[in-house]
């Protein structure tokens, strides 16, 4: 059984550990088993204080990379439990990690991405070896580290002679466009669920805005809107990628100093439409005659949302990856099994036209059991 990976995604919504068991025998992809494990409250406070420079943080960094790699452990538990199989059944683990900083450079060897991970601990708990560290050899061949997962949705998603995109929408917001006549792209279109959930915890002291409707209460206040888009990160030409470097909450407190009397719900509504607008404004950009968007991630499950891309699409199909056969929470969980696939293969990628890396390279690094 030498074609089950295992896939694990703690993304940058940083509320817990996806996982599945994907079967890829029959050259797609078939999930076998899903499973997820949240983080304590002690674990995600850590988290996202590693991505600000702190005290003793790399002493700090290291702990968690621990802790973390004890929830994975336990996601892969789950998953050989649900699915009736041995480790030995499975070739290998691909491992994200949790992404605390994300500050590439282009071609000057300046730039960096860190994922925590202790990928030795994760092979030594589950007795699998594990391929992790995919973005760092990208970001040494001068690309972006970032989005990894287009090659994974191409293979999945794409439909001859047709234009789709594969919009995954987690803390950060990423696009793969998928073009009708072969070619292909995918860049960070900017916050995905990042800004809303941590304003709505805030606020009504949940972790997220169930199905968006709280910001459905709310109207958008154009102002904060147009303040928000005038980010130049908006602007850039992909290649591009971003995460909780730039879009956090000292960036989205800067702006509402000047809208201290503003509503709470009619922030929610202005964040989900800055997020409705900042993907479908890449997507009219970059890919004009898209016909159909494939929806991934927590942001596929808030109605809200989908109802405004869809409003802001309207020549597009806009629907949940769980119509094409795969459910929005493994989609990149999916997409990590398949990159340990093709790292164990030796594959290269050639993610010039998604990240702008040099040329094709071998992404991970392979840690035995």
């Amino acid at each position: 059984m030498a074609d089950l990976f295992i896939g694990l995604m703690s993304g940058t919504s940083m509320d817990g550990v996806d996982g599945v068991v994907a079967d890829f025998s029959s050259g797609g992809v078939r999930v076998l088993q899903h499973a997820t494990s949240g983080f304590d409250a002690g674990l995600r406070a850590e988290l996202m204080a590693l991505n600000a420079s702190g005290p003793d943080e790399l002493h700090r960094a290291w702990l968690a990379g621990n802790a973390l790699m004890r929830v994975y452990a336990e996601v892969v538990a789950k998953l050989l439990a649900g699915a009736a199989l041995q480790p030995e059944a499975i070739d290998a683990i691909g491992a994200h990690g949790q992404t605390v900083r994300h500050r590439p450079g282009m071609f000057d060897g300046t730039g960096y991405t860190i994922q925590l991970a202790q990928p030795a601990l994760l092979a030594e708990l589950a007795g699998i070896r594990v391929v992790a560290d995919f973005r760092s050899r990208d970001v040494a061949a001068g690309g972006q580290g970032a989005p990894l997962a287009p090659f994974f949705h191409q293979a999945v998603f794409s439909r001859p002679g047709t234009t789709v995109g594969v919009l995954n929408i987690g803390g950060i917001s990423n696009v793969t466009l998928l073009r009708a006549e072969g070619s292909m792209q995918g860049f960070d279109c900017g916050p995905g669920n990042a800004l809303m959930d941590a304003w709505c915890l805030q606020h009504t002291g949940r972790p997220y805005d169930d199905d968006g409707r709280w910001a459905a209460s709310g109207r958008v206040l154009p102002d904060l809107l147009a303040a928000l888009l005038a980010e130049p990160y908006f602007a850039q030409s992909p290649p591009k990628s971003t995460g909780r470097d730039l879009f956090n909450r000292p960036w989205l407190d800067a702006h509402l100093k000047n809208f201290a009397a503003a509503a709470p719900q009619d922030v929610q509504a202005t964040l989900t439409e800055l997020t409705a607008r900042a993907c479908a404004g890449d997507i009219q950009r970059h890919a004009a005659g898209l016909q159909r968007l494939i929806v991934c991630g927590g942001g596929a499950l808030n109605g809200e949302l989908m109802r405004r891309l869809a409003g802001l699409l309207p020549l597009a199909q806009v629907v949940s990856s769980a119509q094409e056969g795969l459910p929005p929470l493994q989609v990149e969980a999916a997409a990590f099994a398949w990159l340990a696939m093709k790292c164990v293969q030796g594959e290269k990628l050639d993610l010039e036209s998604t990240t702008g890396a040099r040329g094709a390279r071998v992404l991970g690094g392979i840690y035995s059991a």
